[in-house]
């Protein structure tokens, strides 16, 4: 986590830095994240589970050329708001809703040519997710005959994988679209009245995408 603290802030000290401005280029554009999401059983109910929905926001990107063909990439977006259902015996139930903040961190390799119009890319990275204002939903209040429920789930850090590919329409502007899948496992716990009554480990392990415009400086 410190490490990947300290790489973003160096990454933003460089595009901050009148040299690399030259370097920089932003996109902007709408990104989903999509969730793979599975949980291992409920502890205490091993026929139930939970899963994630999807959610749309608006995203920002920060690309800077190290040369012509490497790009350290930071991707940022606001905040996701997603629902949280049960499945297996409690198939359909709200279980609560959450927020969170994904930004990653890539190493892209750039094909081709530097001055090529279409320019394919892969990348590799870090993604650390902060999951904030959890609330639990009606049903599990109910299941649990209180109100005072309150859902938690922990910070996620891990691996990501990245392909996409940009078309430049002239020297500023262009198309900007990728895919990725992120590693992201949480630690999801229900506490009822001060004692902790449900826990499980969530999967969410999400494809996310993006489509938007590149402005080059």
């Amino acid at each position: 986590m410190k490490q990947f603290l300290k790489t973003t802030a160096l990454t933003l000290g460089l595009l901050s830095s009148p040299i690399a401005f030259a370097n920089l280029s932003i996109n902007v554009g709408a990104i989903n994240v999509n969730p793979d999401s599975g949980s291992s059983a409920l502890n205490e109910i091993p026929t139930a589970g939970v899963s994630v929905d999807s959610n749309t926001q608006l995203g920002l990107t920060f690309d800077y050329a190290l040369n012509d063909n490497w790009v350290i990439e930071l991707v940022a977006a606001t905040p996701f708001s997603h629902d949280i259902k049960g499945t297996g015996a409690i198939k359909g139930a709200g279980v609560g809703s959450t927020k969170h903040l994904p930004p990653s961190l890539f190493g892209q390799y750039h094909f081709g040519a530097a001055n090529a119009k279409f320019r394919p890319f892969i990348g590799a990275g870090v993604n650390y997710t902060i999951f904030f204002d959890e609330k639990a939903g009606k049903d599990l209040k109910a299941v649990l005959e209180t109100e005072d429920v309150k859902l938690k789930l922990d910070n996620s850090f891990g691996l990501a994988a990245q392909i996409g590919a940009n078309y430049m329409i002239d020297d500023q502007w262009g198309i900007h679209a990728m895919a990725s899948f992120i590693d992201i496992d949480t630690d999801a716990k229900v506490i009822a009245n001060g004692q902790t009554a449900l826990t499980t480990d969530v999967a969410i392990d999400p494809f996310v995408f993006m489509l938007g415009a590149k402005f080059k400086f």
